[in-house]
């Protein structure tokens, strides 16, 4: 995830998209069917119509509360209308929990509901004129207890200027001059990690790539030839790293433009991405095509079965997560989309990240893994309270690759722990047992024992080695001071989406120009108030002029201010001019992904 389908068109007349995947294959003998109706797009309302087939006496049928992200969003809370029938008749149905329904009947039950999506984003689901982007367990309910049979997904109203593309789709049927686009898989786990774009969209394979790669773009800012260069480069490096594609087609969905969302999420044959403009695109990807091999198939444990119910916790997100990370930056770095330089400011960014907050301290890489799902709270996520799995891993990772290499005089790597991990996990369908079986790996690639390392710094809050390891590698680690623009104010956003004022610094800008706790911000700079003002801030410099318009007690007040100036320290990795040869050869190794042993002389 960063924190998501495969097909090829066979035949253009009838916009025909066909799929078929290693993982979900393509059902002959489907049993749970849904109809998933887009018939008002401008309503953002999905009406389906879910048949269950064989009941005898009663079914239970559930909205999953989670998926994919980890958080719990209670998909239920957009369910309306629900009824049931058998035949003609109504059938009567029983609320059990927040997301759970029990139907009395016998024979095939239809059930029929709406649910309200206009969330953009990778992680959300969203229908509107523009287009439909379906995360199918934010709409699809299920029986729990029949989750592994076939299901067949028709959508008979798609308007007529629109296409579909997902990794399920089996078919487009033309029934007089209706068309109906049809998906299919092997079980509802496989539906519900193949998400599904319907709209005017562009589509186009990436080439010279085997099995075939689409690229299907909806939105706006971006150029298809930096678009095709970048993600060509990053699957060719990252197939060959991982000796092989895992996959039989596989489709990048792409959201670029205003209002579309930021991040990835990874699914097994696919991954969807929201990002503002194509220059962001590259980093997102890299992460999420490598999430082909970790975390979709070498798996830990503690993710399996998927419980949709509730959470689902795990210790290894610092590797699942943290360690993509690592192989997002080595795949753009190896694969010339990067300088080197931009290597080494990425990896100094995320040591920053974790020096800046003070819970590196005390949360270890293990148990911010556990505690992922607290993060959809803000306290959680300020510094003082918690450590990103992500950046934590990244750094790992890269110590651990150094690490690796300098104690095998650059002849193995980490490399070599992803690739045993797929060929012991991944390709014999076994799960890992967390930290474990990754210490065990890398033991068994590196020779020697990891358990003090795993013990210091990934179960432990030792501080990490940074200069001793980046050493091996021939880097040094620098501090610098950098000069940032501050408000001098915090807002949230309340219930009804207005920008309130929680905090005013007493000594800062804000407060000398008059801005009070509990003010409505409803003009900045004489246009709209900024979705976030963190990122607004980054563009801005210590002393710029910012215009205000606030209310406060039925009156609307015009502030001026001027920006303030904080101090913070900043990490900086560098090459280190005096490294020995040996240094020099690892960090060779590491920048172009190679390994080859030192000669000593």
């Amino acid at each position: 995830m960063t924190h998501l389908l495969g097909w090829k068109r066979l035949l253009k007349p009838l916009l025909f998209h066909f799929f078929a995947l290693l993982v979900f294959g393509v059902s002959c003998n489907a049993t749970i069917n849904y109809s998933v109706s887009l018939e008002h797009p401008e309503r953002h309302l999905f009406h389906l119509t879910m048949t269950i087939p064989n009941v005898s006496g009663e079914v239970t049928v559930q909205m999953a509360a989670w998926n994919a992200l980890y958080q719990i969003r209670d998909f239920s809370a957009h369910v309306q209308q629900v009824e049931a029938f058998v035949g003609a008749e109504k059938a009567a149905i029983e609320k059990l929990d927040k997301q759970t329904w029990r139907i009395r009947g016998t024979g095939t039950i239809q059930l029929r509901y709406a649910t309200y999506w206009d969330e953009p984003g990778p992680f959300g689901t969203q229908l509107n004129s523009e287009h439909a982007f379906i995360n199918p367990a934010m709409i699809l309910m299920y029986v729990p207890d029949r989750r592994s049979e076939d299901v067949r997904v028709a959508m008979p109203d798609v308007p007529l200027e629109w296409q579909a593309a997902g990794p399920s789709l089996v078919s487009l049927e033309q029934i007089s001059r209706a068309r109906q686009f049809v998906f299919s898989a092997s079980s509802y786990d496989a539906i519900a990690d193949a998400p599904v774009e319907a709209g005017k969209f562009e589509e186009f394979q990436i080439t010279g790539i085997t099995p075939p790669i689409t690229v299907v773009v909806h939105g706006e800012n971006w150029k298809r030839k930096r678009a095709e260069e970048d993600l060509k480069r990053i699957c060719e490096y990252e197939i060959k790293l991982m000796e092989g594609a895992p996959f039989e087609r596989y489709t990048f969905i792409l959201h670029i433009g205003k209002g579309a969302g930021g991040g990835g999420m990874e699914h097994a044959n696919s991954t969807a991405i929201g990002v503002p403009s194509d220059e962001f695109m590259a980093g997102v990807a890299a992460h999420e095509f490598f999430h082909l091999w970790n975390v979709k198939r070498i798996r830990p444990a503690t993710l399996e079965p998927v419980d949709y119910t509730k959470e689902q916790y795990t210790r290894a997100l610092w590797f699942a997560e943290g360690v993509t990370n690592t192989y997002g930056a080595y795949a753009l770095v190896r694969s010339g989309i990067w300088s080197k330089e931009r290597f080494y400011v990425d990896l100094g960014e995320a040591i920053t990240e974790l020096e800046q907050h003070p819970a590196n301290r005390w949360q270890s890489p293990e148990q911010s893994s556990l505690d992922a799902w607290l993060e959809k709270y803000p306290l959680y996520n300020e510094p003082e309270f918690s450590v990103s799995y992500y950046a934590k891993g990244q750094v790992l990772g890269d110590l651990l690759d150094m690490v690796i290499r300098d104690r095998t005089d650059n002849a193995k790597s980490l490399d070599d722990v992803l690739r045993a991990m797929n060929n012991d996990f991944a390709k014999q369908g076994k799960t890992y047992r967390e930290s474990l079986d990754v210490r065990l790996t890398a033991e068994k690639v590196a020779g020697g024992s990891f358990e003090e390392f795993f013990q210091k710094y990934v179960s432990g809050t030792e501080p990490l080695p940074y200069h001793d390891v980046l050493g091996l590698a021939g880097l040094e680690l620098r501090k610098a001071e950098r000069r940032l623009a501050t408000l001098g104010f915090t807002a949230e956003r309340n219930a009804s989406g207005a920008l309130v004022v929680k905090t005013v610094d007493a000594e800062g800008p804000a407060a000398k120009a008059g801005l009070r706790v509990g003010d409505i911000i409803i003009g900045w700079n004489g246009g709209e108030v900024p979705r976030r003002l963190e990122r607004w801030l980054s563009g801005q410099k210590p002393g710029d002029l910012l215009k205000l318009r606030i209310r406060r007690e039925e009156k609307e007040i015009s502030l001026e201010l001027r920006l303030g100036e904080i101090k913070e320290t900043v990490y900086v990795v560098a090459e280190d001019a005096h490294a020995s040869e040996k240094a020099r050869h690892i960090r060779e190794g590491l920048l172009r992904g190679e390994t080859a042993a030192v000669l000593h002389h």
